[in-house]
């Protein structure tokens, strides 16, 4: 049987890829946040954790607005990285767990909602600027990529988030796949890329979320998309997808702990990381 370990929310900026590609993990600007994520890989290890479902956004590098997903399910043995413009980065193919997803695409679909089932899939910084600081090469961690649109109108409802995650945390508890999942929700934090607030944060709101998140996220999935960009910018309303991590803890029914939390403002966005595991 699956079990669900816990979660793990985490910013997925393009700037964490390019850090870690140019070897910055010793630079004084860089050091405690590489060291943060270094504390949940040795978490994830010493709890045997085997596979991610990770819940992202695509940058429109695999999925393009002419046929746009509002969720797309990757249900493959191996995922191929998306060539964001500066070539494909040098990493193997990325392993899946396809027994994994297709219960997970069935138990979706039992629970209305309506994945795209993608049998081949390329993956790009929404999961890859993550998954070299959470897994060893060759990669030790197997994933299973849903993406969600957070991009383009319609958008669903942070609520609706909230409601997949616990779908997400059920259809994991009961799959008699042998795994050890935790559950990663990427995007964010606070972030405007365009217009006169260009490179507006709100490190007083992300922290705030991270609070919320922890002990009300209740509060989070009843905001409405405009509560989320008036706080952190346009491109803040990613953040509503770390709903669906905490959604499928809170679906167990579990008390949890907090392994790590970390934040700092870079560059053109906060960046968060914040990591749950569950009590047996």
């Amino acid at each position: 049987m699956a079990v669900l370990i816990g979660g793990i929310g985490s910013s997925h900026a393009p700037s964490i890829a390019h850090a870690y590609d140019q070897g910055y993990q010793e630079r004084d600007e860089w050091r405690p946040f590489f060291d943060s994520y270094a504390r949940v890989a040795d978490w994830l290890c010493e709890s045997r954790v085997d596979t991610v479902v990770v819940i992202y956004n695509d940058h429109l590098n695999h999925f393009h607005f002419n046929a746009y997903p509002t969720f797309a399910l990757g249900v493959a043995e191996t995922f191929d990285i998306c060539d964001e413009g500066a070539g494909r980065r040098d990493f193997p193919i990325v392993r899946g767990h396809a027994e994994l997803a297709w219960h997970l695409a069935e138990q979706l679909l039992n629970q209305e909602f309506d994945p795209t089932i993608c049998q081949e899939m390329q993956v790009d910084h929404g999961v890859m600027s993550v998954l070299p600081l959470l897994s060893a090469l060759p990669w030790r961690l197997r994933v299973v990529p849903l993406h969600v649109n957070v991009l383009r109108e319609p958008l669903p409802l942070p609520l609706r988030l909230w409601r997949l995650g616990q779908c997400i945390g059920r259809a994991i508890e009961n799959c008699p796949e042998e795994a050890r999942v935790a559950v990663v929700s990427t995007g964010g934090l606070s972030h405007q890329l365009q217009g006169q607030d260009f490179g507006f944060t709100n490190p007083a709101w992300d922290m705030r979320f991270l609070d919320l998140l922890v002990g009300n996220p209740g509060l989070l999935a009843q905001a409405t998309h405009h509560d989320y960009m008036a706080r952190g910018g346009v491109e803040s309303v990613e953040m509503m997808l770390w709903l669906a991590m905490r959604g499928a803890l809170a679906q167990s029914g579990r008390d949890f702990r907090e392994i790590k939390r970390f934040y700092q403002r870079s560059l053109l966005t906060g960046y968060g990381l914040l990591a749950l595991e569950l009590f047996p």
